[in-house]
């Protein structure tokens, strides 16, 4: 299984931004998707997160900013970023809990993909 994320770049502030992240492979299915982020000299933290039925959860630091969406035909999760500031700036992984058979799981990560915002 691989998670393939793109759609990282350079963005002034106040601007808007598109991640996605596809896996591939050989799977049952896909539980929960998500998005992480590490800016330099922090630990990895929580953006948002979606299930395969399309709850969604937010850190409190986007909300009302990003906007998290899968197609699960695609085995696709996107992450809409509006309104970017400065401290936005990291890189962004996803995630995705995937079911290689009925029973059993695991967490892949995606390589990661650079948000820079610019003041």
């Amino acid at each position: 299984v691989q998670l393939q994320a793109s759609g990282g770049g350079l963005v002034q502030a106040g601007e808007s931004l598109g991640l996605s992240c596809a896996a591939s492979g050989s799977f049952y299915n896909i539980r929960s998707m998500g998005w992480y982020r590490q800016a330099p000299a922090k630990q990895r933290e929580l953006v948002a997160t979606i299930s395969a039925g399309g709850k969604t959860t937010y850190a409190d630091f986007v909300k009302g900013r990003f906007t998290i969406s899968r197609n699960n035909a695609k085995n696709t999760v996107y992450l809409q970023m509006n309104s970017l500031k400065p401290e936005d700036t990291a890189v962004y992984y996803c995630n995705a809990n995937v079911y290689e058979d009925m029973w059993s799981g695991s967490a892949y990560w995606g390589q990661g993909t650079l948000v820079t915002v610019s003041s």
